[in-house]
């Protein structure tokens, strides 16, 4: 071989590894990747179906019902336009109240019902989840009310 022959080839080598290295990158961050929907855009199907998202906002106040094993709990989390049922095994947050914001990651199943497999609550009392705050505030817009 050339010097000119194996200078291409090694060239080519590196460019092939590091298509490869990035092509890892690029798969290892889609799957992890966890996007944030409201009520109102998992009612209208832009949610992913049979992957993992955040769904966010208030659980409505008398929606709460323990389940009889004292693990499991389904609730209702709305943004005051649409409500998503949600179900949830394990231990939930010391804040976790009804009229309070709540963020919950999990799959949505076939029925529309929200598996949950990780429920996240405020931390005190004037602070609401980002992305829950702004889906409350789009849906209070939407329907036309004053957002104070």
């Amino acid at each position: 071989m050339k010097p000119r022959q194996k200078r291409f080839a090694l060239i080519a080598v590196g460019v092939i590894a590091l298509a490869g290295a990035a092509t890892l990158v690029l798969t290892a961050f889609e799957d992890n990747m966890v996007f944030f929907f409201t009520p109102s855009q998992v009612a209208a199907r832009e949610a992913p179906q049979g992957r993992t998202f955040r769904i966010g906002g208030m659980v409505e106040e008398g929606s709460l019902q323990r389940g009889d094993d004292g693990t499991s709990v389904k609730f209702v989390v709305t943004d005051t336009a649409h409500k998503i049922p949600v179900t949830y095994s394990g231990a939930l947050p010391d804040l976790f109240k009804e009229g309070k914001g709540v963020v919950a990651q999990g799959k949505l199943n076939d029925g529309g019902v929200f598996a949950a497999s990780e429920v996240l609550a405020k931390h005190d009392e004037n602070y609401m989840p980002p992305e829950a705050a702004h889906a409350l505030e789009q849906a209070k817009k939407a329907q036309g009310t004053v957002v104070q």
